[in-house]
């Protein structure tokens, strides 16, 4: 149960018991971190889940997985619901009943913040829990930055144990913006190749495409970061010059302004909006093309998802995609809101002499990413993190 004095780990850490704290959207870092627990309940770990609501993909039953719940109760004399409270509290009990070695917390705020509340509480009572934390994105380039937020974040990434960001350019950003004193390791995010891959649907492809047009995929939750507006007219210029067709994936605040800016370029015969789904990979079997002109993200987990199933990508060269979509061999990765040189690549990529060369080029991209690559990378920073942290106890 988390380190005492009197306990130093020196034999090898096995099989552990993880609690895991994360946002249960649909959004990138709960997929991520939803995937890691069910990919560390497989390698036979105690996986247990710490979330007001039941992840998304948390959609199996396993020996070795648990929710649960944090019960966010409303009073009259709060405005606004203490969620950091409540949550700190249920990480208190969870890792004092369920005797946990390690505590990663996915999203700086609140979780962090949170999980130092816990840690603090724990030590009252002689119980050490080591906390894990990673870096997605937003909660360093976006709210992070925030000068009501940024003493919190500051505090709460020196404060933890371990620390992990999802891509180099992360790494630095972090350090650039704020006053990091510890070390920061980066692992990359994930896929996992027996779900996503390339399925036989040449009836949906058919149906869609009746007459061998290409298609191109765009998936996001329709932000303007996501820049939604440079895929259409992208797509609008494609088709100026071959026949396709475009399918939009995911809903938000963006949509309405989007389907008006198909009427007004008469492209809505060619655009199909399909709303949230949560088989995407259905849809990626059969894209000929993956768009992200992203002005900011920190992997771009949407894009190797699309690569898993064997889709080119056509990005803008933001933050860390570049990292992953690599510049004339997955795909191209161009300037923000460059439309014209964006088409260009576009029609580079969908000539039938190179589709085929991208398309491999994306799947063995992927394949270095898989889950079973990428797990054994957690599975030591906890240990490492674990055994550091029992070995500090020993010199106090």
């Amino acid at each position: 149960m988390g380190v005492t004095k009197s306990e130093h780990k020196k034999s090898k850490i096995t099989n552990m018991k993880i609690g895991i704290v994360c946002y249960p959207t649909f959004g990138g870092s709960g997929v991520v971190a939803t995937e890691l627990g069910k990919a560390l309940a497989k390698e036979g770990h105690q996986v247990h889940f710490i979330t007001y609501r039941q992840p998304t993909r948390l959609d199996f039953f396993s020996a070795n997985l648990f929710y649960h719940e944090v019960d966010i109760k409303s009073y009259p004399l709060f405005e606004h619901a203490p969620y950091e409270l409540a949550l700190a509290s249920k990480m208190v009990n969870v890792v004092k009943y369920e005797q946990l070695d390690v505590l990663h917390v996915h999203y700086a705020i609140p979780h962090a913040s949170a999980a130092y509340m816990a840690k603090q509480i724990l030590k009252e009572e002689g119980i050490h829990i080591p906390i894990v934390t990673t870096l997605h994105g937003t909660d360093i380039t976006l709210v992070g930055k925030d000068p009501s937020y940024e003493p919190v974040v500051t505090f709460s990434i020196n404060h933890s144990d371990g620390v992990t960001a999802v891509s180099e350019d992360l790494k630095k950003a972090t350090f650039d913006h704020f006053d990091i004193k510890t070390d920061i390791k980066v692992i990359p995010n994930f896929i996992d190749l027996e779900r996503f891959k390339k399925q036989k649907k040449e009836h949906f492809k058919l149906a869609i495409c009746p007459h061998g047009e290409k298609l191109l995929v765009h998936t996001s939750n329709f932000r303007k970061v996501k820049r939604v507006e440079d895929v259409i007219r992208v797509f609008f210029e494609v088709r100026k010059v071959m026949p396709a067709k475009l399918l939009l994936v995911g809903d938000g605040p963006e949509r309405d302004r989007m389907e008006r800016l198909c009427r007004e370029l008469g492209t809505c015969d060619d655009i199909r909006f399909l709303g949230k789904l949560e088989a995407v990979e259905e849809v990626l079997s059969v894209a000929d093309l993956f768009l992200m002109p992203s002005e900011k993200e920190s992997f771009g987990l949407a894009a190797l998802e699309a690569m898993a199933c064997e889709v080119p990508v056509l990005s803008s060269n933001a933050g860390g995609i570049p990292e992953l979509n690599i510049n004339g061999v997955t795909g191209f990765a161009c300037e923000v809101g460059n439309i014209e040189e964006m088409t260009r690549r576009a029609m580079e990529i969908l000539d039938d002499n190179n589709l085929a060369r991208f398309k491999a080029n994306a799947l063995a991209r992927a394949k270095e990413l898989d889950v079973s690559r990428i797990l054994p990378l957690y599975e030591e920073f906890y240990k490492e993190t674990i055994e550091k942290a029992s070995a500090k106890m020993v010199d106090l």
